[in-house]
């Protein structure tokens, strides 16, 4: 097919795969102001001028991914597919640029928006969502290392395609995340959900702050939500980019997950009619 133009809005944190070595999601907006999903991208073996940050223009080759049956879904057509940067839209006067594409088509209602992803001839599987209120934000410790059979299994195969790797600079996958980040909240008929948050920057972000605090976990996992909760949540104007896994995405009750954020100041503006 043609070359495809997205917004990137979403990149999940990274994750390992028996097949595909370590991946990560990514989805956005095309011209038309529909949603995609791209997956796979082993997005950190990318070159330096192909590895795209939130809100850049991207252009690349893409099919539908025919083993994800969500409508969104599709993949580069091949591993070695080259991806181009050839633009990015900044925050000036308010994130008003950004607004035109990603706030076109707002979920208030959570009811409604699984509905339309239970409804097969419909399958949303992608949304851009308001939420009433932000309850809380819950932090929970999880297991701190990847699957050791996925992982001997990449090394492995490491091993047998030596020329295609830099022994002297080996790729090391990315660390497991011990924590487990998620928001609680309502939506505008006051149904109370919890939701987990799953974007790149919220594990980049822990990463940080625990090496800003040289080790301390308790005190980077509280600057955490000091960003999330006290900042985005209760200073600016949130707007969450939810996502379906395919696994869940007929049979949970609530098969969406939060995949990344959007969060321009408040308009004082609108205070004022």
């Amino acid at each position: 097919m043609a070359l495809t133009k997205v917004l990137i809005t979403v990149k999940t944190y990274p994750a390992i795969s028996g097949k595909y070595d370590e991946l990560v999601c990514t989805a956005g907006f095309r011209e038309d102001g529909t949603w995609i999903r791209i997956y796979p991208i082993p997005f950190r073996k990318k070159t330096y001028n192909e590895q795209y940050r939130k809100c850049d223009w991207i252009e690349l080759d893409l099919v539908k991914n025919t083993r994800d049956f969500r409508p969104e879904s599709f993949r580069p057509y091949s591993h070695q597919s080259e991806i181009r940067i050839i633009d990015h839209i900044d925050t000036r006067n308010c994130w008003a640029e950004r607004k035109k594409i990603v706030l076109n088509n707002v979920f208030y209602n959570l009811t409604n928006l699984i509905d339309n992803a239970k409804d097969k001839s419909i399958g949303t599987s992608l949304a851009v969502f308001k939420p009433t209120e932000i309850l809380d934000f819950r932090i929970k410790e999880v297991g701190r290392e990847w699957d050791k059979d996925k992982l001997q299994k990449l090394d492995d195969e490491r091993k047998q395609l030596n020329l295609f790797e830099h022994p002297e600079n080996p790729f090391e996958v990315v660390k497991k995340l011990p924590y487990r980040f998620t928001f609680v909240l309502k939506d505008n008929m006051g149904k109370e959900s919890q939701m987990m948050i799953e974007d790149w920057e919220i594990g980049q972000l822990y990463w940080n702050c625990l090496a800003r605090h040289e080790g301390n976990e308790a005190m980077a996992v509280a600057d955490v939500k000091k960003k999330y909760f006290d900042d985005f949540a209760k200073t600016k104007d949130l707007f969450l980019f939810l996502g379906t896994t395919q696994l869940h995405h007929y049979v949970s009750r609530n098969p969406f997950i939060i995949i990344g954020t959007f969060h321009p100041k408040k308009d004082s503006q609108k205070s004022l009619f």
